[in-house]
């Protein structure tokens, strides 16, 4: 009943739901980061790019502006590689990229493989096999274009976030955390979406569209980064913590 409610709360509220998402998905983040330490991070940096690709293609709209669910568990893996350039330095952080950008190619791969086969066609399961394969047909049928777009936007993208939040640290010490988490973010998103943009939507829709779309979504990653500045003092603290046990 409770659960029922609140489900259908969140459908008619979509911009809630947005941010409720949002919100879980950096708690979850920080939950990692308190269980697990440093490797708390790098799985969070795995698990949300593997969400951020099986979800990109959903397509929704919210406050009033069409949006890929994915851009927010991608927007997060810059949260986390901040707080592991914050905590353990700009080494490890470049760490995490190389991981993620090793997972990404990894798991288009795999799943590639995946879709060589074929559905059963045994009559007591036939239609729910073809069902469920033609749905991960339209979910991971990646093509040319999104798989350079995607790596390339990823590593270059993430790289310049370490080195923009260590250049920023390198002249502010341990002060104005907030000024290097959202500035080495919010320049490093506008290379990732200039650079997703130029390779995945040339050719394919004409130059204002695909500017468009690019700055519909670079918005909702501004938003994400400025929401997300709570967070990175959320895990600063929790490194100090960990740091005292330790």
């Amino acid at each position: 009943m409770i659960f029922d409610y609140l489900s259908n709360f969140l459908i008619n509220n979509q911009e809630i739901l947005w941010l409720f998402t949002l919100l879980a998905d950096l708690s979850f983040t920080i939950l990692l980061y308190r269980l697990f330490g440093k490797a708390g991070l790098q799985v969070a940096i795995a698990f949300s790019i593997l969400l951020a690709n099986l979800q990109g293609p959903k397509l929704t709209e919210i406050f009033g502006l069409q949006t890929s669910l994915g851009v927010i568990f991608y927007a997060s893996i810059f949260f986390a590689t901040d707080v592991l350039s914050e905590n353990y330095g700009k080494k490890e952080a470049q760490k995490a990229v190389q991981m993620g950008f090793l997972v990404s190619i990894i798991m288009i791969v795999m799943m590639s493989l995946a879709l060589l086969y074929q559905p059963t066609n045994q009559p007591n399961t036939a239609v729910f096999s073809h069902n469920i394969h033609n749905a991960f047909a339209t979910i991971i049928n990646f093509t040319p274009r999104f798989i350079i777009g995607s790596l390339l936007a990823y590593y270059i993208s993430q790289r310049f976030d370490v080195w923009a939040f260590h250049a920023i640290k390198q002249k502010t010490g341990e002060k104005h955390l907030w000024l290097r988490n959202n500035a080495s973010t919010m320049s490093s998103q506008i290379l990732d979406t200039a650079i997703y943009s130029l390779v995945a939507w040339w050719g394919i829709v004409d130059l204002k569209t695909a500017i468009q779309l690019g700055l519909v979504k670079y918005a909702f990653k501004v938003v994400i980064s400025i929401i997300d500045t709570g967070f990175i003092y959320w895990a600063k603290s929790t490194h100090n913590k960990l740091a005292y046990k330790e």
